[in-house]
């Protein structure tokens, strides 16, 4: 019962009781309708019936932000901080605790209170945001989230020789912190901050503010994309369970859905930004996960940009009816030629580059390498026995015109499809069962008497 009863211990009687949810406040009118605005109407059209009882059942922040600020009527102290700033600016919006019905009212001392310490402490911005998502859409109103998610970009895109407040940094160690920062002339050197010391702290945000933190970054267009990359990758790592392996743990299916679709919308569109391997493990997830099919195209076409930068065992996608999904590693080989095709184009008709350098190193440096990685990829696959002789045959061609040193690990691979095969026909035959190739079928006519 105590609980649910809250009063100010003096020595006049109370004339008045606020009810605010399920919590009952014994309280005097003047205190109150002196800075409330609000609380002025209710008192107003309260009838006989309810006495001196007032209901307030939508106040934003609950029994707590109201409590602040009926303290703050009776002129007691209150003590706000991140936690609960953010509950007690809508209440005393929600209240009309306006400068217009007493100066110094409690909208104002909130506000400066919010812009003078809360918005210029980094960690202090990353709290408040969080504690916006329970209080919509007033917080959006207040525009209190769009406050904080400026000083958030704002600081993240500061040059760091003047970042000097505290931030979290686990990822890797510098040097000074695993002893092995160099002396100059003596004197240690100062500690020099990272370009994603941000990149934790903002972990820690649900993926819709993540989302809208790192847009607002992305605005103001003074971070790189690869920081930005940085960000992506140990958020998706923090918040999407098995994406280091390429797997996703987890029976909440649509909320890692959600997340993986956002990180892909994400991306930067500078090439390189984010690493080939990287967006294969967050290919396999959107596969599983069954991401919307613009955002899979798009990231296929984002990783054939790249695939000279893959390995073999990125390309290991698994299938439900293969070992592997072959028609997977096939597009992104066919969006990798697209795009050689397109870079020689452009290259062509830039003549000044024409002039000092020759358009084909590049490109056919790239497609060697995609070449020899093919074909480790055939040699593989090679080893299914399920896998269709055309979908071997289709990859191995889509390849057959790139240039490399030798066709040797073409050669090695068509060796093992044969081997697999000359295995199957063996056991099969051994066992005197009706021989059917993959990819082949048995036709109704052809039974045999």
């Amino acid at each position: 019962m105590g609980d649910s009863i809250r009063y100010v211990a003096t020595e006049l009687a109370t004339d008045v009781v606020v009810n605010v949810g399920d919590v009952k406040f014994y309280l005097h009118k003047f205190p109150l309708l002196s800075k409330s605005e609000h609380l002025q109407k209710l008192v107003a059209s309260t009838n006989d019936e309810n006495g001196d009882e007032i209901l307030i059942q939508e106040i934003p922040g609950g029994p707590a932000a109201f409590e602040i600020c009926a303290k703050f009527c009776y002129g007691m102290a209150v003590t706000l901080n991140a936690y609960n700033v953010v509950a007690a600016r809508c209440a005393a919006e929600y209240l009309e605790m306006y400068e217009s019905v007493e100066k110094g009212n409690l909208v104002y001392k909130i506000d400066i209170f919010l812009n003078s310490s809360i918005f210029r402490s980094w960690k202090d911005s990353i709290i408040i945001l969080q504690t916006t998502k329970s209080l919509l859409p007033w917080a959006e109103e207040l525009k209190l989230v769009s406050h904080c998610l400026d000083s958030i970009a704002s600081k993240a895109c500061m040059d760091t020789n003047m970042v000097e407040w505290s931030y979290t940094y686990s990822r890797k160690k510098l040097p000074s912190e695993n002893g092995k920062d160099p002396l100059w002339n003596g004197v240690r050197k100062p500690q020099v901050v990272p370009r994603d010391w941000w990149v934790e702290d903002l972990c820690e945000l649900q993926i819709d503010l993540f989302k809208r933190a790192i847009t607002t970054i992305i605005k103001k267009g003074r971070v790189s994309g690869d920081v930005i990359g940085e960000a992506l990758i140990a958020y998706t790592l923090r918040r999407l369970p098995g994406s280091s392996k390429g797997i996703v743990l987890g029976s909440d299916v649509t909320k890692h859905r959600s997340l993986a679709e956002t990180i892909v919308r994400l991306l930067p569109a500078e090439k390189g930004s984010v690493p080939c391997g990287f967006m294969l493990r967050l290919l396999r997830a959107a596969i599983l996960l069954e991401c919307e099919e613009t955002g899979r195209n798009e990231l296929m076409r984002r990783i054939g940009q790249q695939l000279d930068e893959a390995t073999m065992a990125d390309l290991l996608i698994q299938s439900p009816t293969t070992k592997y999904n072959v028609d997977i590693v096939q597009g992104l080989v066919e969006k990798f030629v697209a795009y050689e095709q397109n870079a020689r184009s452009a290259l062509l008709v830039d003549s000044d580059f024409q002039e000092n350098r020759s358009p084909k190193s590049a490109p056919d440096a790239s497609k060697a390498v995609v070449a020899k990685l093919v074909e480790g990829y055939l040699a593989e696959i090679a080893r299914d026995p399920n896998l269709p002789l055309s979908k071997f045959v289709h990859l191995a061609e889509t390849v057959s015109g790139f240039g490399r040193p030798s066709h040797d690990g073409l050669y090695r691979a068509i060796d093992m499809y044969l081997k697999v095969r000359l295995l199957k026909f063996r056991f099969l035959q051994k066992h005197h069962s009706p021989i059917v190739f993959a990819g082949e079928q048995e036709h109704p006519g052809d039974e045999q008497e």
